[in-house]
């Protein structure tokens, strides 16, 4: 049995505590809030994503299937609401029809089962729906992921862990016996460490005494959701064809998995890593993300689609717009502010955003640097991954 700290309570450090602790290890998970999935995990769209349109061969489309796969039977089993519904990638026009077809090539390379269906078809799934043609997905499911941290941490107590909430990772360094790591509430003397910090992920790995490859850029994506009186216009998930300028996504509209629809994220540069507003600024944040010559270089390649999004920040019926081009009649007056996300986005000197899951490693240490989005889907692969990752470096 060996003993082994793990920063983040978010669902991929809880993931890889709760495999950690079923095979018998002593695990210490470390989270500096006074709750579970507070951030990234806590904050998203809940949506079990299928792998749509990850690079063929990359990690995240290899785990986005068996992931959701295990996610689901994992919420199915503890009794976490799980709901598979499909979703709908739509062409508002004919001048997306062809990115709709790349996009279905991309989910035959990857194993995801998508078919191109008219708008008439869409429309009987989707009534409210304006579109040429559209993609349907039956994979694509919604999931309360909280529920399923939970169930996790409850998993790593059951096996004689601790979950210290309130807890902060200050520092680590490696002997030759094992890891010190140096908390809030003092030192842990540990044989290994496993850091999922998600928003300071580069910090604790430079705290451990690694140099990270990337800088953690935060991004927020703010939501809206559909007033009552709009919720029917959407059954399930309806998203547009992704803008091939910009890194994200773009607005889309999900059900919720406690009811409601969601409506967003915009992406704007959020100026603090936990900046879940305008008005949350912290200078060194700041400071880290404006000297960081990636971001700039980003800036330059996205400066149209970029100011696009803060202006539509700004303005809510930008906002209602952009959602009319997906169900039509969609007004700002229909929009209900909601609590918004910060991805924690790794980037690299050149400004290039790290598209998978990057993992640095180290005697006796194990770094999640990147995790966002499918990260949650994939939480379980992840974690094995890691305990994988982990294995070999303490036995080098």
């Amino acid at each position: 049995m060996a003993r082994v700290v793990v920063v983040g309570s978010g669902i991929v450090g809880l993931a890889v505590a709760a495999r950690l602790a079923g095979r018998g290890d002593e695990v210490i998970v470390l989270e500096k809030d006074g709750k579970l999935a507070g951030h990234q995990t806590g904050r998203n769209s809940g949506v079990v994503h299928s792998g749509l349109y990850y690079v063929p061969g990359s990690a995240k489309a290899t785990m986005c299937r068996s992931g959701a796969r295990s996610m689901v039977a994992f919420a199915r089993e503890r009794g976490v609401p799980v709901d598979i519904c499909g979703k709908l990638v739509i062409a508002v026009d004919d001048t997306e029809i062809p990115a709709l077809h790349r996009i279905q090539a991309r989910a035959a390379e990857n194993g995801v089962a998508a078919r191109l269906i008219s708008a008439q078809e869409a429309r009987e799934i989707e009534p409210g729906v304006g579109c040429v043609a559209a993609l349907r997905v039956e994979a694509t499911g919604i999931i309360d992921y909280v529920g399923v941290c939970d169930q996790l941490a409850g998993d790593v107590t059951a096996g004689g862990g601790e979950v210290r909430l309130g807890d902060a990772f200050v520092a680590a360094r490696t002997e030759a016996d094992g890891v010190v790591v140096t908390a809030a509430h003092g030192e842990i003397r540990a044989d290994s460490l496993v850091t999922c910090a998600g928003l300071y992920s580069d910090r604790a790995a430079a705290a451990s005494g690694l140099t990270p490859e990337v800088r953690i850029v935060p991004f927020r994506g703010e939501y809206f959701e559909l007033s009552a009186e709009r919720e029917h216009l959407v059954r399930g998930l309806i998203y547009p064809v992704p803008d091939a300028r910009f890194p994200f996504l773009g607005v889309h509209l999900t059900k919720m998995i406690t009811g409601g629809v969601h409506a967003g994220p915009n992406a704007v540069l959020a100026l603090a890593r936990e900046g879940y507003t305008w008005h949350d600024v912290d200078a060194r944040d700041l400071r880290e993300s404006l000297t960081w010559p990636g971001l700039w270089r980003l800036g330059v390649r996205n400066l149209v689609p970029g100011a696009h999004e803060v202006f539509r920040s700004m303005s809510r019926s930008l906002f209602a717009r952009s959602l009319s081009r997906l169900v039509p009649g969609i007004e700002a007056k229909d929009l209900i502010p909601a609590p918004a996300g910060v991805r924690a986005q790794a980037l690299r000197r050149d400004g290039s955003l790290v598209d998978d899951f990057l993992i640095q490693s180290a005697p006796r240490q194990i770094h999640v640097l990147n995790a966002p989005s499918p990260a949650a889907t994939c939480a379980f692969e992840i974690a094995a991954h890691v305990v994988h990752s982990l294995d070999e470096v303490e036995t080098a």
